[in-house]
């Protein structure tokens, strides 16, 4: 809460806090049996719950939007990796629940987690209209653009994303990877974006961090190390439409091409 209180204070607008912002990374363990599911439903919240209460306090206070990604037990009694959008007038906004989630050697996520079932969300605050989409939505491009389309000017990915410990990947680098593809979603659809992703190490997940906010032509703004770190960042948002309109992404789609993306393969 002090870093939240800090960063206000710095003239921070719209605070995004890291994915299960308030457990452990638990998904890295496979579940074996409803024992280990149970071990970990003393995190799970409900939604308005005890983080909603503290951050709807803060963003009364300062004036200022918060973006708590948690562990939610629905009121269906359903477990959700989920994100709660408060408003400046402390008023809590659409839940997202995840859409794609992983299931991967230490990413066992559909283990715990229900695949989201309420859509992709644009939040009209009081500064921007901003998209919250978590983690491993950022590798679908389809995500963004549906966004970008609601009418979102700013995306967030909170983000837990790291290297397996002992392991030694033929595929490259993967942080690179991982910033590379969400600037390629902010140059498509001439939108701002920022990436919040987890540190340290947990288990056998070592969290690169590498927070960062590019324009919505893709160019770096600021980017974190890789220990705990807030950045604030002022953003133009006006340039987004310069992008938008020079480059013609949007006003030249051709939806009646797409079908096939509807279609199972």
């Amino acid at each position: 809460m002090l870093k939240i209180e800090e960063a206000a204070q710095k003239g921070a607008q719209i605070i995004c806090l890291q994915e299960l912002y308030n457990t452990r990374y638990f998904p890295q363990e496979e579940k074996q049996q409803q024992q280990q599911q149970q071990s970990v439903q003393k995190y799970a919240e409900t939604i308005p719950g005890e983080s909603t209460v503290i951050f709807s306090e803060l963003a009364k206070k300062h004036k200022i939007v918060i973006i708590v990604p948690l562990f939610e037990q629905a009121s269906n009694g359903r477990f959700y990796n989920s994100a709660v959008v408060i408003d400046t007038n402390g008023l809590l906004l659409e839940t997202y629940h995840k859409i794609h989630v992983p299931q991967d050697p230490y990413f066992y996520e559909q283990d715990y987690f229900e695949l989201g079932d309420l859509g992709y969300h644009v939040y009209n605050t009081a500064y921007a209209k901003i998209a919250v989409l978590i983690c491993y939505d950022q590798w679908f491009p389809e995500a963004a653009r549906i966004c970008t389309l609601k009418g979102a000017d700013l995306l967030f990915y909170p983000t837990a994303i790291g290297y397996i410990k002992d392991h030694t990947s033929a595929d490259g680098n993967w942080q690179d990877a991982w910033q590379t593809v969400q600037r390629g979603h902010a140059i498509v659809n001439g939108v701002h974006l920022a990436a919040v992703n987890r540190v340290g190490s947990e288990g056998a997940l070592d969290f690169w961090g590498g927070s960062f906010v590019c324009d919505a032509f893709g160019s770096i703004l600021a980017q974190a190390g890789h220990n705990e770190e807030t950045l604030i960042v002022p953003l133009d948002l006006s340039f987004n439409k310069r992008i938008q309109n020079g480059w013609g992404f949007l006003k030249n789609r051709r939806p009646d091409t797409y079908k096939p993306l509807t279609e199972k393969p």
